[in-house]
């Protein structure tokens, strides 16, 4: 594929059952908006037991059952946060750490430094995180935090930095298929094409999932000039 080119994002999602949690960062196809979307999938029956609940300037993963939560640990969190014009979307709590790092004047990636791959062996889960900046014009940076020997003892870091397209958006998720152990996500985030209008993308995004692994989803479009953020969100257990 050449570099121009862009991946249609409900073949990529249908043709894999289980991505795990993932995020497309991107700018739409008018060149008006920054675009950020994140989703949520499961296996087990701690995992399902999630939706996304929105608040001012956050979205926060709450359980849709309280009787039946096993282990909080990685499954509760805020996968986005507003930092003055900053957007952070993650797929952990690793979202506190690169907005307390922001508030604190370090960069995204410095903040990263402080965390790794989660503990959750034998899949060692990787760490994705982005960040949308509209402080001094519009760009984004994807990372992915994951385990370099296969056994827990190395955590290789990459960064991303992206100059905005019209239409193009980065698409990074955790797992690369379904396994067990799950293989972690490999290369560089998939290029694909982000539509100018929400509703499009947000459909196309939670019609591709997998029926039985979906969870949740979120997909923001913010007003690169005004910074009015428009969202759809999306949670199976409340339809």
């Amino acid at each position: 594929m050449s570099n121009s080119a862009k991946e249609d994002i409900g073949v990529v999602l249908r043709g894999n059952a289980y991505p795990g949690r993932g995020i497309v960062i991107g700018k739409s196809a008018d060149g008006k908006s920054a675009v950020f979307a994140y989703f949520i999938m499961g296996r087990s029956e701690n995992s399902r037991n999630r939706i996304f609940v929105e608040k001012k300037d956050e979205l926060v993963i709450y359980p849709f059952d309280e009787s039946k939560v096993s282990d909080p640990s990685l499954i509760i969190y805020s996968p986005m946060r507003r930092v003055w014009n900053k957007w952070i979307v993650t797929n952990g709590d690793q979202t506190d750490t690169v907005a307390d790092g922001l508030l604190a004047g370090e960069s995204f990636a410095i903040a990263l430094e402080k965390r790794c791959f989660e503990p959750d062996a034998p899949n060692f889960t990787p760490r994705i995180s982005a960040i949308i900046d509209l402080d001094e014009g519009f760009t984004y940076k994807i990372s992915i935090l994951k385990c370099g020997d296969g056994r827990g003892g190395v955590c290789d870091r990459y960064c991303f930095r992206y100059e905005p397209q019209d239409g193009v958006g980065h698409f990074i998720h955790t797992y690369k298929g379904d396994g067990n152990p799950l293989p972690s996500f490999e290369g560089e985030p998939t290029r694909v094409a982000v539509p100018a209008d929400i509703d499009e993308f947000a459909s196309t995004l939670w019609n591709s999932l997998d029926a039985d692994n979906k969870i949740s989803l979120y997909v923001g479009y913010i007003d690169i000039e005004s910074r009015k953020v428009t969202t759809r969100l999306f949670n199976k257990h409340v339809g």
